[in-house]
């Protein structure tokens, strides 16, 4: 009787899951493993939304085991040393791992090779569609521009869509923890999990997509980001199945999901733009704590900044739209340095993920991947064109519900009791290009 082992990470499905499908081809009988790492708390990525946004998955991933007899085996600690114990208890022939992209999944990868050797199969295009990697530029590593990234990955092969297990078998004689649950800061969580992935994927418009992705108050984008950075979606499926319908809708939402696997193979090949400039531009970034926090409790005088603000401490989650204006607003209104904003944003979003996270702030900020390291959003014309009716605004800020129209996104003509601007309307882009001038 032959065993393997199936490590989950990043990727808690049964459907289109290469590390659980090789697994299962490989031998007679599967562990199921998840590892809850106490490295992961350490290094900050287990915030509480997202801890127990994973609780969740981990229950959900359990009860699908179940349905088809088999369990998930939960134990804590080292993920290499924790895998290597079940290995040993089960007499396990092989381990199966997804390929990750950042330096913590690296490390993991290099001591799980260093306890397994050739016992261990990392499977690649598991977490995203393309490898990171596996397409890249002459006499390069990875794409720097997403454009060219995006043809090239237009004509990359795809790897078969895989049937979810009906039947997985497991020893009996393997034991598990309980998982480390977390209490979350936002009281409005999206429910974890596959099953909850799946119903939110059959039921959303793809269709309308392309016309209302910008839409602030329409809130008609998919909401599938949590599950993609857990896992209990595969990208490729995601892609697969929105280009069987075509359209406008669908082609717009799978270049989304082109742009996730361009940050991560930006992230593969330069991991150190977790924390760094990726493109160093001589930034001397302003320093202000009170306009720093000001920005964070949604209090800068300006509406569409102040709401999307609590929208993000609610929900633990973050319109698209609203994610590019509230970073400008941080980095090149205020000035102020984006690992800030990054922090903050990693502490409260279930799909905060380094690769998006970190790139899409730097993106913004000028100093990442962005070939216009200039670009400004005004907050005010973001609000008049993504918001027109002021409806996104008072959903999240009821104190001016009483605002008519436009005038909701400017409160310091008609609400004086609402903080007031934290910069002047006029001199939103001033400190910036001033401060570039004195570089």
């Amino acid at each position: 009787m032959t065993v393997a082992i199936a490590l989950f990470t990043q990727d808690l499905r049964l459907h289109d899951n290469p590390v659980l499908h090789a697994a299962a081809l490989a031998a007679d009988e599967v562990v199921p493993l998840f590892v809850c790492d106490p490295a992961v708390l350490a290094a900050g990525f287990a915030a509480p939304n997202r801890q127990a946004f994973l609780t969740e998955c981990l229950a959900d991933l359990d009860a699908s085991l179940r349905r088809i007899g088999s369990r998930l085996i939960v134990r804590r600690g080292d993920t290499a040393e924790r895998a290597a114990q079940v290995a040993a208890e089960a007499d396990a022939a092989t381990v199966h791992v997804a390929a990750g992209v950042s330096t913590f999944a690296h490390r993991r990868e290099e001591r799980l090779r260093a306890l397994f050797g050739s016992r261990l199969h990392v499977h690649d295009a598991s977490l995203t569609v393309v490898g990171a990697g596996r397409i890249t530029p002459a006499g390069r590593d990875h794409y720097a521009v997403f454009t060219p990234y995006h043809r090239a990955w237009q004509q990359a092969p795809r790897r078969t869509v895989l049937d979810a297990p009906r039947k997985l078998a497991t020893p009996s004689n393997i034991g598990g923890d309980d998982p480390i649950a977390g209490r979350p800061l936002s009281p409005a969580l999206p429910r974890g999990g596959e099953t909850a992935a799946r119903a939110r994927w059959r039921h959303w418009d793809i269709d309308a997509y392309a016309d209302v992705h910008d839409d602030l108050a329409a809130d008609a984008t998919s909401r599938l980001s949590p599950y993609l950075h857990f896992g209990c979606l595969s990208a490729t499926e995601l892609a697969v199945r929105a280009l069987e319908r075509d359209g406008e809708g669908a082609r717009a939402f799978v270049r989304q999901l082109a742009w996730r696997d361009f940050h991560h193979q930006v992230l593969a090949a330069r991991p150190d733009a977790a924390r760094r400039d990726y493109r160093p531009r001589g930034d001397h970034w302003h320093r202000d704590d009170r306009e720093a926090e000001a920005w964070r409790q949604g209090r800068t005088g300006y509406p569409i900044v102040d709401a999307a603000m609590r929208q993000l401490a609610h929900e633990g989650w973050l319109h698209n739209r609203a994610r590019l204006l509230t970073a400008s607003f941080l980095a090149k209104s205020l000035y102020l340095d984006w690992r800030i904003g990054a922090a903050h944003f990693l502490s409260l979003l279930v799909d905060g993920d380094v690769a998006d996270n970190q790139l899409n702030w730097q993106w913004v900020a000028g100093t990442g991947t962005d070939t216009r390291p200039n670009r400004i959003l005004n907050p005010l014309r973001q609000a008049d064109r993504y918001d027109p009716d002021g409806a996104y605004v008072r959903r999240w800020l009821p104190e001016l519900a009483h605002l008519p129209g436009r005038t909701v996104h400017r409160p310091w003509l008609l609400a004086p009791d609402y903080p007031a601007p934290i910069l002047e309307p006029d001199a939103l882009t001033i400190r910036f290009r001033h401060a570039r001038a004195l570089d």
